[in-house]
């Protein structure tokens, strides 16, 4: 059974640091796209940042510069380090675990999201 466990969110004044943890079980952690995605009130849900199995990393201009994504094989566990957060940022965030496979095409796993809020 896949199971993906998100930790690290919480309440943050603007201009402060979070460290989101994502603990993933049940998969080849290190075959798979690690990312992060963000649900904002009465918005859809955004890629924040990804990371490939390779390393490679991707991130929108909306926050580029600010977060960084990681991850950790040997531990199967993925981070995403926020700084300089704004109130834009709140959101659930979730941790996602894909692959593609030729005859399934991609697959999707999905935490239960942990919640990020920044105000003052």
């Amino acid at each position: 059974q896949v199971q993906l466990v998100e930790s690290g969110g919480g309440l943050v004044q603007p201009g402060g640091s979070l460290r989101l943890s994502c603990a993933a079980s049940g998969i080849t952690f290190s075959m798979y796209t690690m990312g992060w995605y963000r649900q904002g009130p009465g918005k859809q849900r955004e890629l924040v940042a990804a990371i490939t199995s390779g390393g490679s990393t991707n991130y929108p201009d909306s926050v580029k510069g600010r977060f960084t994504i990681s991850r950790d094989n040997a531990k199967n566990m993925a981070f995403l380090q926020m700084n300089s957060l704004k109130p834009e940022d709140t959101a659930v965030y979730y941790c996602n675990a894909n692959i593609w496979a030729s005859m399934r095409g991609r697959t999707d796993y999905w935490g239960q999201g942990t919640q990020v809020t920044v105000a003052s």
